[in-house]
């Protein structure tokens, strides 16, 4: 749901994939450690919430008139993030963000306004860290 885990949080999902069996204590420290942390490991896993990654777009979405190509890419960053739970900017400059706007974000947006989008995404992978 996109908000802030804790570390009784992380201890609880670390306690429920150990006793379900999914995995060796071993395979979730390396799963942990290629992701850099448990919150980060867990999102890539489940995904983001659609309607907590909409919410973290709202203000985004309801400063401005934005033209259809720019509310397209803004909902593919949306999937994205229920698919992934998490985004690093350099995607941006990817398919399929790349098929709406061939020069990357740029081309879309103001840089105040391609700030706000990677602020956005900062945001969302500050709230898989434990707090």
């Amino acid at each position: 749901m996109n908000e802030q885990l804790t570390p009784a949080d992380l201890e609880q999902l670390e306690r429920i994939l150990l006793g379900s069996g999914v995995g060796s204590e071993q395979q979730l420290r390396e799963a942990v450690e290629q992701s850099q942390q448990l919150g980060l490991f867990m999102r890539s896993l489940v995904g983001l919430d659609r309607k907590a990654a909409k919410r973290a777009f709202d203000g985004f979405l309801a400063g401005g008139t934005l033209t259809a190509n720019q509310i397209h890419f803004v909902d593919l960053i949306i999937n994205y993030l229920t698919d992934h739970g998490v985004m690093e900017p350099d995607l941006l400059y990817q398919p399929p963000f790349t098929d709406v706007a061939a020069q990357g974000p740029e081309g879309l947006f103001s840089s105040a306004e391609l700030d706000g989008l990677i602020g956005i995404l900062g945001s969302v992978r500050e709230a898989a860290l434990v707090g």
